[in-house]
């Protein structure tokens, strides 16, 4: 079967109109078997709210009245059919009951079960509205087949399961129908529920391309592909017709919003195109992410990762001995943390770790640097961002280094990347230096 899996982000399934548009691409579009959703646009923000801040009853009842508010509006758009009505309403009672357990703010698995439910309320809606179209769908639960490990919060799949399980249920009913899943969500080896971190419904689409052997996996949401920057930064962002996986890897990586950083993984494994475009404008094109493009320029797009922090950590016991480095880094593997900049002296480390707010990071990076304060003096610098030029042969071209760093040649570098990738060139810079660096830098590299 030349299955194509797709995946609608928040946006694209925020209301009835936007799901309605979705809908008759899937309509146009008869190799699409598996649909992969979000939570509706807002409703995730509510669930993380719900999940890490302190609120009364009457609180958590007005945030939960906010969520029916957004699911009821398409509810009663659709005419609010009996059924799906108490199918939405089942869901809304439990999320109630979760959302007031008095252990929800110290139990990461009770806040998994509570994020869950954006998408499984979404995916139940738009199954809907594809069946009024006239698609033979169904909705699936994706926890029958996206099996994690107990890392709540940032889950990591098992593949072997995912394939075994994805043959099982999932392959013997796409002959005939159009399954509605959730991403994001999966489920350990004791069925209690785990999530795939922020923005995981990418990773979710992926997953399922790779064990179902499709073709080719498409990720809709609000823009129109990939772009050499983010839009919202400089309007002269322009869209990219094609990316190879490794620079998609690296953009994603480095805090392109549009793709998760897992999703290019599965891709990669199994050679599977993956498609990216605008739901509302979908006869604009997008970016197609392929193993090899026609073209390899230097210079491909511009990224910036905010909520950086740097730590130094520093002992005169670390000149001329050995072990320190091995010792620093045992600890951060530990507490399974990524480092992307790195830099030594004779008596100091410094090294970057994302940290973003109510994030497993923030978490780790609390656990680590304590452990690290035990043997050594650590010193935590934050408010940075992580800006990232992307393209090929950077290492090795002439001319590539020196005009990117004559375009920030009035800004204070805090930490330099370079050489170990031929990909990537990433600064640390200051938070309020970063708009107007990503600026100067698209300026320099793709508007002259």
């Amino acid at each position: 079967m030349n299955i194509n899996i797709a995946k609608f982000g928040g946006t694209s399934v925020a209301d009835l109109d936007a799901m309605q548009h979705c809908a008759r691409i899937i309509a146009a579009t008869p190799e699409t078997r598996v649909i992969v959703v979000s939570a509706s646009a807002g409703v995730t923000n509510h669930l993380v709210a719900l999940a890490n801040t302190l609120l009364s009853k009457e609180q958590i009842s007005d945030v939960i009245e906010q969520i029916r508010h957004i699911e009821y509006g398409i509810l009663a758009s659709l005419g609010n059919p009996k059924e799906l009505q108490e199918k939405l309403d089942s869901l809304l009672a439990a999320l109630h009951e979760t959302a007031m357990h008095e252990e929800l703010l110290h139990r990461d698995d009770l806040k998994d079960s509570l994020l869950s439910f954006g998408e499984r309320m979404s995916s139940l809606l738009f199954t809907e509205v594809l069946c009024r179209l006239g698609v033979n769908a169904e909705n699936f639960d994706i926890r029958n087949v996206l099996k994690t490990d107990s890392t709540f919060g940032e889950a990591i799949p098992n593949l072997d399961s995912i394939k075994q399980l994805s043959e099982q249920f999932l392959l013997p009913e796409l002959t005939s129908k159009v399954l509605v899943t959730q991403g994001f969500v999966g489920s350990d080896e004791q069925g209690r529920t785990t999530t795939l971190g922020r923005g995981g419904s990418d990773f979710t689409a992926a997953l399922l391309a790779e064990a179902l052997s499709a073709k080719s996996c498409e990720i809709w949401t609000d823009v129109v592909g990939v772009y050499t920057t983010d839009p919202r930064i400089t309007k002269a962002a322009r869209p990219l017709p094609e990316l190879s996986f490794e620079e998609a890897a690296e953009m994603a990586n480095f805090g392109a919003k549009v793709l998760h950083p897992a999703t290019m993984e599965p891709a990669l494994r199994k050679n599977i195109n993956v498609f990216v475009g605008s739901s509302r404008e979908p006869e604009k094109g997008g970016t197609w992410i392929v193993r090899d493009c026609e073209n390899e320029p230097p210079y491909r797009a511009i990224t910036r990762r905010k909520q950086q922090v740097m730590v130094t950590v520093k002992t005169p016991k670390m000149m001329h001995a050995q072990g320190f480095l091995q010792q620093v880094f045992t600890i951060i593997a530990k507490h399974s943390l990524s480092v992307d900049l790195v830099t030594t002296s004779e008596i100091a480390v410094s090294f970057t770790l994302d940290n973003p707010a109510n994030s497993v990071a923030e978490k780790l990076n609390r656990e680590t640097l304590q452990e690290l304060g035990e043997f050594c003096e650590v010193v935590i610098e934050e408010n940075y961002d992580l800006v990232t030029v992307v393209g090929n042969n950077m290492h090795s071209a002439a001319g590539v280094s020196s005009k990117i760093f004559s375009s920030v040649r009035d800004y204070n570098l805090r930490m330099i990347c370079y050489g170990a990738n031929p990909h990537n060139m990433s600064f640390l810079v200051h938070q309020d230096d970063s708009t107007e660096i990503v600026k100067e830098l698209h300026r320099c590299l793709f508007e002259v």
